[in-house]
């Protein structure tokens, strides 16, 4: 509650007029478009930071080939710590001091959340934050200013619980999940997956992103004998999961959030229990994994290695952070080229509202970006994965993940 009140205060004290650049929207000169965002650079999703220089490295490829029409993009991203209060703060000095054109690449639905009131009041586009909150994506008529970029949280949440209809219909089921919109409508979407299995549910537990670790909650889920279990969690609380679970010898089959199911997470998870833990997982992807053998001549991991080794070369290029850095960034780009020779902050709008985009060469095949006036959910196929011993392996075809 704390959290949401000065979340509130902050956007009220935000609600200032944007300067502008006289003949032109702010941020657009004849020589460069510059964008802005936050990344969680430190704090308690620091994993996340590196979609920051990730996209940036994206950006400076795109310059070094001719730009947006002759314009060079830089992208400011500043570190909030993944605090919503900053976030704010910081949103306020790229758009008041800095000038930016646009918010891009915000990481944390709360921290998309706490500033597109602000956005929107003053006409600034929030271009493809990091989030499938259905708070954002179905909130187009209320904020067509603000798009996110994630499939829908309670679609992902919905696949899964298909799956388990399906699979193993006779489950017994524990979810950890963040409170957060995040958490519950994953949660939310595994209900409606379930559908009238939905009592299979036997166990339920919450945290809240500054707790130390989920031990606790672990243990909870543990006394009731589920057989499968939800992790409805950021990257540390899921590392944090395996390894407690592991510890008290409860072996469920886990599906993990797709926001944690970073190659270096499982990594870690999967050192820390030998295996026993994270073999056998399964979640969702939509972009391809660069790690992966199945894409090692793929022209797209190819690229996105030259960008690295040129434009980021202190990156770690099997960190897929970094991938979906690039992959937004592309999506970018794109909405800048139809929002015209002249862009306008109108016209991005009109650009980021519109998007047909099935070469972005980072998404798995068969998934597209696409979105209308309507539809503020970009991505909405993906695909089942399970770990196999170190790697996410691709399986089944292409799921709705609305």
């Amino acid at each position: 509650m704390r959290r949401l009140a000065l979340v509130g205060v902050g956007a009220v004290a935000l609600a200032l007029p944007a300067g502008g650049v006289s003949g032109g929207p702010p941020g657009v000169t004849s020589k460069e478009i510059l964008l802005g965002g936050t990344v969680p650079l430190s704090g308690p999703a620091s994993a996340f930071g590196t979609v920051g220089p990730g996209a940036n490295a994206y950006f400076k490829y795109v310059n070094a080939h001719g730009g947006v029409f002759g314009r060079k993009i830089r992208y400011l991203y500043r570190d909030d710590g993944y605090d919503p209060s900053r976030t704010i703060e910081q949103t306020r000095e790229l758009v008041q001091q800095d000038k930016v054109f646009a918010i891009f690449n915000t990481v944390g639905t709360e921290h998309n959340v706490a500033i597109r009131g602000y956005l929107n009041a003053i006409k600034v586009p929030q271009v493809f934050g990091g989030t499938g909150a259905s708070t954002i994506g179905r909130a187009a008529k209320k904020y067509p200013w603000s798009i996110g970029y994630l499939p829908s949280f309670v679609g992902e949440g919905a696949i899964y619980g298909r799956y388990v209809v399906r699979h193993r219909p006779k489950a017994h089921i524990a979810v950890l999940y963040e409170n957060s919109d995040y958490g519950r409508d994953l949660l939310h979407g595994l209900e409606r997956g379930l559908g009238k299995r939905a009592p299979q549910i036997v166990a339920k537990a919450t945290y809240e992103v500054t707790d130390n670790d989920v031990n606790s909650q672990i243990a909870k889920l543990r006394r009731s004998k589920a057989d499968t279990f939800m992790l409805f969690a950021l990257p540390l609380q899921a590392i944090q999961s395996f390894v407690y679970a592991d510890k008290l010898n409860w072996r469920p089959q886990i599906f993990v959030s797709a926001v944690s199911i970073e190659p270096h997470v499982m990594g870690i998870a999967r050192a820390a229990t030998n295996g026993r833990a994270t073999n056998n997982a399964l979640s969702v992807a939509f972009v391809k994994d660069p790690t992966s053998p199945a894409w090692r001549k793929n022209k797209a991991v190819a690229l996105y290695r030259k960008i690295m080794k040129r434009y980021f070369p202190g990156g770690k290029t099997g960190d897929v952070y970094n991938w979906y850095g690039m992959t937004v960034a592309f999506s970018m780009v794109d909405a800048l080229r139809h929002a015209g020779r002249n862009p306008t902050r109108a016209s991005l709008r009109r650009a980021m509202s519109h998007m047909n985009e099935r070469n972005n060469p980072f998404l798995l095949p068969g998934v597209a970006v696409e979105t209308s006036p309507s539809n503020y959910f970009p991505i909405t196929k993906a695909k089942l994965v399970r770990y196999r011993k170190n790697l996410w392996v691709l399986f089944g075809p292409l799921v709705d993940a609305r």
